[in-house]
C-alpha cells in the first residue's frame, strides 16, 4: 500500500539532501542516498512478487477470524490505531531483540547519517522472514486485513519525517507521540541509547514497558550500527547480516545454541562472551584492572 507514495517520499528526501549539501550544514552522504535509493526501488519488486502469497495467508485468517469489528464509528477506528500501535511496537523491538528478524532490520539502521533517505532502506527480506505475521491477530480479532494494512502504512508514513534530524524537540508532544528527538535516539548507536523507542505513532508503549529513552544535549547520537557498517553497494548492504548470521550458524553445535542464534538477541555467543546489548552494558560497568 505504500507504493503510491514512493515518489513523493524520494522527492522530499531529494530535496532534503539538496538544501543540507547548499546549506554547508553537513556533508550530506550522497552514496548513501543512492544506496537507500536503490534498497526502495528492489524491495517494491520483492514485495509485489511475495504479495500473492501472504495475501493467501491473510485471507486465510480473516475467514477464521472470530468476530467481525464494524468500522462504522470513531471508537472502532480509534481501537484499530491503538491495536496497530501495539502490534507495531512488538513487530519492532522483535526486530532488534531477535536476530532473525534483526537480520532485515539491520538495513535500516546501516546509514551513518540519519536523514530522510534512510527512512526507506528497509532491506529486501522483511515479509520473508515473515515479519507483517505480528499483525494477523488484528485480523483474527475482526479487523479487516486492508483496514490494518492501510492502518500500518499510515504509521509507516508518519514516521517518515521522524528521520529528519533538523526538527528539534516539540515540548509536551515528545510525552504522546513518537518525535524526532526519540527517532534519533532510536537510530543512535551509543551504548545509553541502544534498544529503545521502538513506538511507531505513539510512544506510550515504550513508556509502559520500560523501553524509552531521552534524547540527551549532553550525548550526541552517533548513527549507525554499533560496528558501523562502510558498504555503499545495495546489495551488500541487504545481505550483510544475513551472511554473518549463515556464518555463526556454522559454528552452532547444539539445539539450544541454534534457536537464540537465529532468535536470541544479535551478538548472542554460546561462550556468553558476546556483544548483545546486555553485554556491552554489563562490561562497560565492569571496574577497570588495577581498580
Amino acid at each position: 500500500m505504500l507504493y503510491w507514495s514512493i515518489p513523493l517520499v524520494i522527492l522530499l528526501a531529494t530535496i532534503e539532501g539538496l538544501v543540507l549539501s547548499r546549506t554547508g550544514r553537513r556533508d550530506y552522504d550522497w552514496s548513501a542516498y543512492f544506496a537507500s535509493l536503490g534498497d526502495i526501488l528492489g524491495r517494491t519488486v520483492i514485495d509485489i512478487v511475495s504479495l500473492g502469497l501472504l495475501g493467501t495467508v491473510y485471507h486465510w485468517v480473516w475467514l477464521h477470524r472470530v468476530w467481525t469489528v464494524p468500522l462504522n464509528d470513531i471508537s472502532a477506528f480509534a481501537l484499530l490505531f491503538l491495536g496497530q500501535e501495539f502490534a507495531y511496537y512488538w513487530a519492532h523491538r522483535s526486530a532488534h531483540r531477535a536476530r532473525w528478524f534483526w537480520a532485515t532490520h539491520a538495513v535500516h539502521h546501516s546509514p551513518n547519517q540519519l536523514n530522510l533517505s534512510a527512512a526507506f532502506r528497509f532491506g529486501w527480506t522483511g515479509r520473508l522472514t515473515g515479519s507483517t505475521l505480528f499483525y494477523l491477530p488484528l485480523i483474527w480479532l475482526g479487523f479487516p486485513p486492508i483496514a490494518v494494512f492501510g492502518t500500518l502504512t499510515l504509521n509507516l508514513l508518519y514516521q517518515f519525517m521522524l528521520h529528519a534530524t533538523w526538527i528539534p524537540k516539540l515540548g509536551w508532544l515528545e510525552t504522546v507521540l513518537n518525535t524526532p528527538s526519540h527517532h534519533r535516539v532510536h537510530h543512535a548507536a551509543n551504548l545509553d541509547y541502544l534498544d529503545a523507542n521502538y513506538g511507531g505513532v505513539l510512544i506510550v508503549f515504550d513508556r509502559l514497558f520500560g523501553t524509552l529513552r531521552v534524547e540527551r544535549e549532553e550525548l550526541p547520537c552517533r548513527y549507525g550500527l554499533v560496528t558501523p557498517l562502510a558498504a555503499r553497494n545495495t546489495i551488500a548492504i541487504a545481505f550483510h547480516e544475513w551472511r554473518a548470521l549463515a556464518r555463526d550458524l556454522r559454528q552452532v553445535n547444539s539445539p539450544s545454541a541454534l534457536w537464540f542464534t537465529l532468535f536470541g538477541p544479535p551478538g548472542w555467543r554460546p561462550d556468553g562472551q558476546g556483544q548483545t546489548t546486555e553485554d556491552l552494558r554489563r562490561l562497560a560497568a565492569a571496574p577497570a584492572p588495577g581498580d
